[in-house]
């Protein structure tokens, strides 16, 4: 059977606002502008979207587990009404101070992506927005692509270039919607780069 042709992205800060106090429940599970489009219009290419995501809070004792499945149900069913799907949440529970192999920075969440699906990572394009995606993506062999949305959106420029410079070959993309366009068009013209 062949591999799917998937794509890792982030959830808070790419798919839906960044919220320093975490999303605890469906109606703070907000939507950023055209990302829903964009997922859908990379499945519609025939791309799969799954989510690795950094969810501390669950550890913290700020989220349960009830709650993070419903913000989920409620993610999908706004995705669907766009046409697009996640095929699956792949979610670290564990605070930072606990130094897990499955929270980002560590590649452990895109192993466990690449070991469910079948998958080489070098050919899994990675969308994040914070300089501990880029490590992730860099970490897994993931080719690493920067969103300027979430927390990207927040730091100056030089800041950013900074971040790429840690991270060789990574991709600096608007929003989501950019990213997919970037990645359609290089399907389309395979010469062109990841």
């Amino acid at each position: 059977m062949q591999a799917p042709k998937l794509i890792i992205i982030g959830r808070d800060g790419i798919l839906n606002r960044f919220r320093e106090d975490h999303v605890k429940e469906p109606s703070e599970w907000e939507p950023l502008p055209g990302a829903l489009e964009a997922v859908a219009k990379l499945n519609h290419a025939g791309w799969h979207v799954v989510i690795a995501t950094n969810q501390g809070g669950i550890g913290r004792g700020l989220v349960d587990m009830s709650s993070l499945n419903a913000v989920h149900v409620h993610m999908m069913k706004l995705l669907a009404a766009k046409g697009g799907r996640i095929d699956a949440v792949f979610f670290c529970p564990h605070p930072a101070h606990e130094h897990c192999e499955c929270r980002k920075p560590a590649p452990g969440l895109m192993h466990e992506i690449a070991s469910r699906y079948g998958v080489d990572l070098k050919n899994v394009p990675m969308v994040g927005d914070t300089p501990r995606d880029l490590e992730a993506a860099l970490a897994a062999g993931c080719p690493p692509h920067l969103v300027r949305t979430g927390r990207a959106s927040r730091v100056q420029p030089e800041e950013v270039a900074q971040w790429l410079a840690a991270a060789p070959g990574a991709l600096v993309h608007d929003d989501l919607m950019a990213f997919a366009h970037h990645l359609l068009e290089r399907d389309a013209n395979p010469r062109t780069g990841h």
